[in-house]
């Protein structure tokens, strides 16, 4: 299947559309994704994977373009929980900006570590106690909050994080670590609440993971991580297609 899909003029005909002005649709988080598939395929161990990262290069070359063509114009970043969210669509892209620049070309993670400063890197007490929305998959306090345990060295990341989030090793904001309620999987926006509690888990597990051995912030983060995760596993297969198509992609994330 995946030989199919990413054959070169398949790839050549999402390479045009993502450069055209249609593609400005998949901004940040199509992008985010995209580059995300292509350090995956990069990082196979398997010829198969070294093909494909190979064909999927100058799709990879186009999405970096638009990534670098957008963020120095961008002026607010968007902080919503749903696509457009800018900090999601950065952190997504980090992985494969790292790679390259290890290469030699560090033009898109200087993009991305400029603008998650000027934009991320002074907030503090984030209202995240008004979370969720009716329609979120994506915590906004969190999703920065991810990109950032990326962009800051790991001894300034949990000083960040303590004015950011403050009161995360006390369980508060209690609606942060309480998975979403999803009264209608057939709802295709409220089914959105079950992406919510997969991204959570993956975002406080990586909260966790870049933390200090020994820091009172970590019991809290996990165990937020595990009962998040328990809420959204349950429906990555078998359960409404309006959840069932997307979800698990977040699994994946949740559990890499």
């Amino acid at each position: 299947m995946l030989n199919a899909h990413f054959r070169p003029v398949a790839l050549a005909a999402e390479k045009e559309f993502i450069a055209s002005r249609n593609g400005l649709g998949e901004r940040p988080y199509g992008w985010g994704w995209a580059l995300a598939l292509v350090h995956e395929a990069r990082a196979l161990d398997d010829p198969e994977g070294k093909k494909w990262a190979t064909a999927l290069q100058p799709f990879a070359d186009a999405v970096t373009g638009c990534f670098l063509n957008w963020l120095p114009k961008a002026t607010y970043p968007v902080r919503y929980g749903v696509h457009a969210n800018s900090a999601f669509g950065m952190a997504r892209a980090w992985d494969y900006a790292q790679a390259r620049a290890e290469t030699g070309d560090a033009a898109l993670l200087e993009a991305i570590t400029a603008k998650a400063y000027a934009w991320f890197g002074g907030d503090t007490m984030y209202p995240a106690a008004w979370e969720p929305s009716g329609h979120d998959f994506l915590s906004p306090a969190l999703a920065e909050a991810e990109l950032m345990a990326r962009v800051f060295p790991p001894e300034e990341f949990g000083t960040w994080l303590s004015v950011f989030l403050p009161g995360i090793a006390g369980g508060e904001p209690a609606t942060l670590f309480t998975p979403a309620v999803v009264s209608d999987p057939a709802d295709g926006a409220i089914a959105h609440l079950h992406g919510l509690n997969a991204s959570r888990a993956w975002g406080w597990r990586r909260i966790a993971e870049s933390l200090p051995d020994g820091d009172p912030r970590i019991e809290s983060a996990v165990a937020a991580a595990r009962t998040h995760a328990g809420a959204a596993l349950p429906h990555v297969v078998g359960d409404d297609y309006n959840v069932e198509h997307w979800l698990a992609c977040y699994a994946v994330l949740m559990l890499s």
